[in-house]
């Protein structure tokens, strides 16, 4: 499958990443000829150096011949141009990215007139995800996910004594029908593994038959959590700052963003209704104190900087306030923040990358697939005859700590599978794979893939 990237930013490498373990034929576009270069030389990819948005660069590199195009440049108005203009030169799937408010409160016209299959904007899909835990809460009480008779259960780990200080081996000899695909610990979600020990924070992902999830959420109490979000704070008014109070404002809450950029805060003001926009550095704790930030309900760090992100939510849930999620952009503070008392981290490359892998896979072996807190997904897909994976023990796969899988579907039985489980030809299979290794994902497509190889 041939994909053509425009733009060699922060997203376009990510999601070039995310595509080099499949059988992908990737060509990447930039105007900046030294950092194509320095990429020609890391990764496996054609480049091409150019203006994305002309219809002279989009003939050079023969368009018409490639399945699928996204353009992901700085500017919306480029992207949206230069996936409309390949559409137009016989490119039969192509998307943009855009950011801009103006834009998206006229996606279905531009999609439409302009003639582009996907609008995709990075700050809305982190907004998504953010509104879905502090307004719906990721109650999975009565099975965020199911599939035929399976379900998936969400709790905190003291509600179930018996399994707090237990590693997964001695957790399965509890609970043997079961099997914990996911651990979200100090706003970080993990995919546990045989000598993972469960921690008395931990909030719980458990899959199983749909009885048993049902049994299980009685002795836990997970049922859905009323939402208590009334009062948000949120640090840093840019794009993702903007959405996230217009929703929350048209849910109800109470907003207050801080914004230290003036003219900013006059935009804002503007077009946000029932938010209260203060002009001001949310770095500053006497501001922040002034504005009784401890009484908040949420607060949210959503400015260009990891570090002011990482320590103004940290200084949130030190004051008592019971919901503090960051936008955090960079994988270097991955080991971090897992030391950390956060109650969600999300990375909007991430969240960006796997939706557009699941546009770019279609549906032909991706069944369905859900994000669990924005930061691992869980998807169901066929196993095909070619799969060198098939009728092998997952012992013997060796997979790597950031995937695991989770239920096989085999006629009318579901599996819970252990390691002497083997997939076979015509299974549905669910797997849980954190999103910054989707990537990895391709692999089991490929027709000669060999799980047990590590990436």
């Amino acid at each position: 499958m041939k994909v053509a990237i425009l733009g060699a930013g922060k997203l376009g490498i990510r999601i070039t990443e995310a595509l080099l373990d499949g059988d992908y034929d990737i060509t990447l576009v930039d105007t900046n000829e030294d950092k194509l270069n320095a990429l020609s030389q890391q990764y496996d990819v054609m480049t091409v150096t150019g203006d994305a948005k002309t219809v002279e660069l989009l003939r050079q590199i023969n368009v018409s011949t490639f399945d699928f195009l996204f353009s992901c440049t700085t500017s919306d108005d480029t992207n949206i141009l230069a996936a409309s203009f390949a559409k137009s030169l016989g490119c039969p799937k192509v998307a943009a990215r855009v950011r801009d408010p103006e834009h998206m409160s006229q996606m279905d016209f531009i999609c439409d007139h302009m003639n582009i299959d996907l609008l995709v904007n990075p700050d809305t899909l982190i907004t998504s995800e953010i509104y879905r835990y502090l307004i719906e809460k990721y109650t999975l009480s009565n099975g965020i996910y199911t599939s035929k008779n399976i379900g998936l259960i969400e709790f905190e780990a003291s509600r179930f004594p018996q399994i707090v200080g237990l590693n997964l081996i001695k957790f399965r000899e509890i609970v043997p029908n079961m099997i914990m695909v996911a651990i979200s610990r100090g706003g970080k979600l993990i995919i546990p593994h045989g000598n993972d020990v469960i921690n008395p924070g931990d909030l719980l992902y458990l899959m199983g038959n749909k009885q048993d999830v049902f049994s299980l959420a009685k002795t836990v109490h997970a049922r859905l959590r009323s939402s208590d979000a009334r009062k948000v704070m949120i640090i840093g008014g840019g794009k993702t700052g903007y959405y996230l109070a217009r929703r929350l404002a048209e849910y109800g809450s109470q907003v207050k963003i801080v914004e230290k950029d003036k003219k900013r805060c006059h935009y804002l003001s503007e077009r946000l209704r029932n938010v209260m926009v203060l002009n001001g550095d949310g770095a500053d704790i006497s501001l922040l104190e002034e504005e009784n930030f401890e009484q908040m309900d949420a607060f949210v760090t959503a400015t260009g900087y990891d570090e002011e992100n990482i320590l103004l939510a940290l200084t949130a849930k030190n004051h008592g306030v019971e919901d503090v999620i960051s936008k955090i952009s960079h994988e270097s503070y991955n080991d971090l923040i897992s030391t950390l008392d956060l109650d969600m981290v999300l990375n909007p490359l991430d969240i960006t990358a796997s939706t557009m892998l699941r546009t770019i896979r279609g549906s032909k072996r991706v069944i369905s697939s859900v994000l669990l807190q924005g930061q691992a997904e869980l998807m169901e897909f066929y196993v095909d005859k070619g799969m060198s994976c098939t009728n092998i023990p997952l012992k013997d796969f060796k997979l790597p700590e950031y995937i695991i899988v989770a239920a096989v579907h085999r006629g009318l039985e579901t599996i819970i599978p252990d390691g002497n489980t083997r997939m076979l030809p015509g299974d549905r299979v669910v797997i849980v794979c954190l999103v910054s290794h989707i990537g990895y994902v391709e692999k089991l497509f490929k027709q000669s893939t060999f799980l047990h190889k590590l990436p």
